[in-house]
Parts: C-alpha cells; sequence; structure tokens
C-alpha cells in the first residue's frame, strides 16, 4: 500500500484522504518518524478531530519533531494523544526515557526550541515541555480560534 494515501470514512459517510484532518495528519506524521526509524513503535490516540487548517498544521508539524525526537532520544514506545473538544485543541507526546533539562541543551541545537516552541508561538500557541527522569511530555495547545486557551 506504500504510495497510496490513507483515507478515512468522515461522521458524513464521505471518503477524506487521511491526512485531511487534525487526527489522521498526526497519525501520518507517525508513520513517517517509524519509517524513518526502524524499530520505532508510535501510538496515537484521538479523542474528537477537526479539519486540518494552517494551525492545526504548524501543530501536527511541532508533534513529529517532538516524535523525532522522542524516538531518537528515549527509545519507544512514544504515545501521542490528541484531543480536540470543546473548542481547544491539544496535543501531547510522551516517553518514558531519561528525560532532559532543555536550560541545558546548547543554544546552538536548535530543534526544540525552533521546531516546537517556536512553530506553536508563531500560530499563537503554547508548547510546554516537562521532563524528567521518568520520561517527557511535550503539551502542544491552542483554541478554537487559533491562540492560547
Amino acid at each position: 500500500r506504500r504510495g497510496t494515501p490513507a483515507r478515512r470514512r468522515s461522521p458524513a459517510g464521505r471518503t477524506t484522504p487521511a491526512g485531511s484532518t487534525r487526527a489522521g495528519a498526526v497519525r501520518l506524521a507517525a508513520q513517517e518518524v517509524e519509517d524513518e526509524q526502524p524499530g520505532a513503535v508510535i501510538e496515537v490516540v484521538a479523542v474528537g478531530d477537526a479539519p486540518l487548517d494552517r494551525n492545526a498544521d504548524a501543530m501536527v508539524r511541532a508533534a513529529r519533531e517532538a516524535m523525532r525526537n522522542a524516538v531518537r532520544h528515549a527509545g519507544s514506545p512514544v504515545r501521542v494523544f490528541v484531543e480536540v473538544e470543546d473548542g481547544v485543541r491539544e496535543m501531547f507526546v510522551r516517553d518514558t526515557g531519561p528525560g532532559f533539562d532543555l536550560d541545558a541543551v546548547a543554544d546552538e541545537r536548535r530543534g526544540v526550541r525552533d521546531a516546537i516552541i517556536g512553530r506553536m508561538e508563531h500560530v499563537g500557541g503554547t508548547a510546554v515541555i516537562e521532563s524528567g527522569a521518568g520520561g517527557t511530555e511535550i503539551a502542544l495547545r491552542f483554541d478554537a480560534e487559533g491562540g492560547v486557551a
């Protein structure tokens, strides 16, 4: 099936490309990261869904970078939770690796700062990183209007 876009059934029964919704785009991003990193396992759970717009696309791209970092530095499995409810859009990328201190990451290493935090700030959202010995969680969030809820 490689090369054939995934499709999903919309609530109205129409078939739409899987990447045209927030949850579908996250699933495709997870598959891309798994394809890049042999042996990687990324589990995606979605509650609700919404069409993919500019802000959601930025959120998916930030989540993809978080997934890449998690697989690279913490290993598998990585868990991604997508929530679209009551006007709030959230994604959480979690791993159980050793954690890291963002302040200890060299300034020239811009992946987290630019591709995750900066990308979310650019669309009026937030990226909050909680990391410790039990793993890392990156929470991405904006409200339905694109700003911080």
